[in-house]
């Protein structure tokens, strides 16, 4: 059958753009709310973070937002009841975004069937050895056909690179810069110099552009070297200001994509 991610991009080659949202923020039951609201809004794909005391990848924003979903009581097991009839609900493809330390203390196997059993069909998982997931992890994820989807950095390898590519039936994450999420900053010329080198490299796999995307210009520019991309702090900052409804959301992705400006 064929995955989401293939009916998406076999659909829509450019201008792909996938949001982020910390599950349990800015209160524990908002997660089928702003699904919704961003399936409504124009999202391509929804990523939802499990939220985890310690996300070495995140800025402040993304950790602030962590800490309010563990203080309301976001948990896997929270998550996992939230999202038990997503499916009568959306078609997005779904990717749960978290750490691999609380997967494995939930049992990586249980995690993995309950993700097939609700239909998610992708994981991030920053943390996860390339080596460790190919030796012991990678039967795990075909048996429940849970796309992993794998980052690279600019100094990732070609090899590396090469590799994720051969192993991914989702998209590959571009990492844009060696720092944490959240930065504002128009892209520097080496960092496009580094767009350049991945889009040269003609890589089977979809890739989208993340870390430091948070305005239109931002996605015009990744789209120029990437099918997408990927924001989250600015979508947290903006729920954070703004709230969660239908409009709130429509003017932040019109914004991004660029139909309006933000008020």
């Amino acid at each position: 059958m064929q995955n989401r991610f293939q009916h998406l991009f076999d659909k829509k080659s450019e201008n792909i753009l996938n949001v982020y949202f910390t599950a349990g923020y800015p209160n524990l039951d908002s997660t089928k709310e702003l699904l919704h609201n961003l399936e409504v809004a124009g999202a391509d794909i929804v990523e939802i973070g499990m939220p985890y005391s310690d996300p070495l990848a995140d800025g402040p924003t993304l950790q602030k937002s962590s800490a309010v979903a563990l203080e309301n009581g976001m948990s896997i097991t929270v998550l996992f009841e939230q999202l038990q009839d997503i499916r009568s609900e959306t078609q997005l493809p779904i990717v749960l975004m978290g750490y691999l330390n609380p997967v494995l203390q939930y049992g990586l196997e249980a995690f993995l069937k309950h993700c097939a059993n609700l239909q998610i069909d992708g994981l991030i998982l920053p943390d996860m050895p390339l080596s460790i997931y190919q030796s012991d992890y990678a039967v795990l994820f075909n048996k429940y056909q849970i796309k992993p989807i794998f980052l690279i950095t600019p100094s990732t390898s070609e090899a590396r690179i090469r590799a994720i590519d051969t192993l991914s039936e989702a998209f590959i994450y571009v990492v844009s810069t060696a720092n944490t999420t959240g930065s504002d900053q128009l892209f520097t010329d080496a960092t496009i110099q580094y767009f350049k080198r991945i889009k040269n490299m003609q890589l089977q796999t979809p890739c989208l552009i993340g870390f430091g995307v948070s305005r239109h210009d931002h996605f015009k520019e990744t789209c120029k070297y990437a099918s997408g991309a990927i924001i989250g702090s600015a979508f947290i900052r903006h729920v954070q200001s703004k709230g969660i409804s239908s409009s709130s959301i429509q003017s932040f992705i019109g914004s991004i994509k660029g139909s309006y400006v933000l008020q």
